[in-house]
């Protein structure tokens, strides 16, 4: 497998579903701007997914993508498929009692999800009937994620990494075409969310078929490989339930700040999402079935190069985007967001949080590229002690940072954990000997250092040539945040070609061309 041509399909689909996720974002900007309703909504919508990233795509699929490699290694397809099955029945049955008692229990949960909205009854009664109907999007979704997780096992990235798009477009047809007809936009929204659960299962079930992968849901059963997966569910569920305890403890803390706090930590991690999308996601999804099949293979030697290369396009991706967001947070919060019902003063807020969320963007996309070096070897229990460490010094600094700085003081704990826990990953690493930096890596990462800075130096002299267009109408002002974009990429670009950062032929290899050397 061609790892960079690989992250280039997954990265690739993923800008797709980025771009329609920033109109989705417009779009809700305008009609919901930052006050209630927005805030409502979001909470509506991250509850659904805080589960999603525990259940699915956390503890499930780390547990599951390397147990399902090796029997498709060892056994054949058939025998894949039929794990795979009984994965689904698993997961499925598990999650549709939780759903229905959580439906029945969401006053009582939602307390304790946004206990600032207790003091405001309309407010409180309005997040717990969204979140009702947001909620059975968990168990479509995470289905979808195991289902994706037999597709990237088999090398087919594309399906499975288009699915965001089914969501951000029935939210959009949402806002677009059921806004009117319902209550409110944020009710609209909501079963747009629900839909889009149902679109994005129906959309891998089909894709499962056409390679030969058809999942019965049937009754449970706990065979010897069903249990082991559990027992390597179990710490993963920890670590992953730690990771969204933090996120908990964000949107808690949130709730108490001034209205508005969580509509602008939303709004600019959807922007930081984009790169760490892109890259980190991209990275970490193709990576762990490939390092499953060394490590299985007892390939020592080409895991770790897997490991520098991965490394290597994450360094090589980051480190401009998260300069570049840090310099010209302003404009692209004014370009994407300060329309309608969001203000001037929503556009600072939000801009001011998405500058101190770049500066963790590095770190985000490591933990990313780490974290498969542990899971394709079936260690799922020191991640978890590693993310506990972060989930404390997050709340600490969620706790110190939050009087004096509001919401960009909950924005500089989330970047500081993440640093905290991407550096403790890559410590534990080495001492085992599981990671150990090539030459190229070690001479590359300096020189990539050099040419994101230097397109930062550019970019702050760009913004002040265009501070007059900036300032602007709104055709002024997209027309220059693309001048600005353009210009960083271009400069960019070509400072990493003349520092030896990266060469022509490993961004071809990106494009899905030829296997860089």
């Amino acid at each position: 497998m061609n790892l960079p041509r690989s992250i280039a399909t997954i990265g690739g689909m993923t800008m797709i579903s980025r771009v329609l996720g920033f109109v989705r974002d417009i779009l809700i900007a305008a009609v919901l701007g930052a006050g209630m309703l927005a805030d409502v909504f979001f909470v509506a919508f991250k509850f659904p997914n805080l589960f999603r990233r525990l259940f699915a795509e956390g503890a499930f699929n780390m547990a599951f993508v390397p147990i399902f490699t090796g029997i498709l290694e060892t056994d054949g397809k058939d025998r894949a498929r039929l794990f795979a099955g009984q994965a689904l029945s698993l997961l499925a049955w598990t999650l549709l009692c939780f759903v229905v008692a959580i439906e029945i229990a969401m006053p009582w949960v939602m307390v304790g999800f946004a206990p600032g909205f207790v003091s405001e009854p309309v407010k409180f009664a309005l997040a717990v009937d969204l979140a009702r109907v947001t909620f059975p999007y968990l168990l479509l979704i995470s289905l979808v994620s195991l289902m994706a997780g037999v597709l990237n096992s088999l090398g087919r990235f594309a399906a499975a990494a288009a699915t965001p798009i089914l969501l951000n477009l029935c939210m959009i047809g949402a806002i677009l075409g059921l806004a009117r007809w319902m209550e409110t936009p944020a009710h609209a929204l909501a079963w747009g969310v629900a839909g889009a659960g149902a679109a994005q299962f129906v959309w891998l079930f089909v894709h499962c078929l056409r390679a030969g992968m058809r999942l019965r849901l049937g009754r449970p059963r706990l065979t010897p490989k069903i249990k082991l997966l559990v027992r390597r569910i179990l710490p993963a569920a920890v670590g992953a339930g730690i990771y969204q305890i933090n996120l908990l403890v964000d949107t808690i803390i949130a709730s108490l700040l001034p209205a508005g706090s969580i509509s602008y930590l939303f709004y600019a991690d959807r922007v930081n999402q984009l790169p760490l999308g892109v890259v980190g996601v991209a990275v970490g999804t193709a990576l762990l079935p490939l390092l499953s099949r060394q490590v299985k293979a007892g390939e020592t030697g080409a895991a770790m190069h897997s490991q520098n290369r991965a490394l290597e396009v994450s360094f090589l991706l980051a480190l401009p985007a998260a300069a570049a967001l840090m310099v010209i947070a302003e404009p692209i919060a004014v370009v994407l967001f300060q329309r309608g019902a969001f203000g001037v003063q929503e556009a600072k807020a939000t801009a001011a949080a998405l500058a101190v969320y770049a500066t963790g963007l590095p770190a985000y996309v490591l933990v990313k590229t780490l974290a498969p070096g542990f899971f394709a070897r079936q260690d799922t229990v020191t991640p978890v002690k590693v993310a506990a460490i972060s989930m404390i010094a997050n709340l600490v600094l969620n706790l110190l940072l939050m009087v004096p700085f509001k919401h960009v003081g909950i924005a500089a704990a989330t970047a500081a954990s993440a640093w905290l826990n991407a550096g403790l990953l890559a410590l534990i690493l080495k001492k085992r000997g599981l990671l150990r930096t090539d030459r190229r890596l070690r001479e590359r990462l300096p020189r990539t250092l050099a040419a994101a800075a230097g397109m930062a130096a550019v970019l702050v002299l760009g913004q002040w040539a265009l501070a007059g267009a900036l300032s602007g109408g709104e055709a002024g002002r997209i027309a220059a945040l693309a001048a600005l974009v353009a210009l960083g990429l271009v400069v960019f670009g070509l400072l990493a070609q003349l520092a030896g950062a990266a060469t022509l032929a490993d961004f071809k290899s990106l494009l899905g061309g030829k296997k860089a050397a």
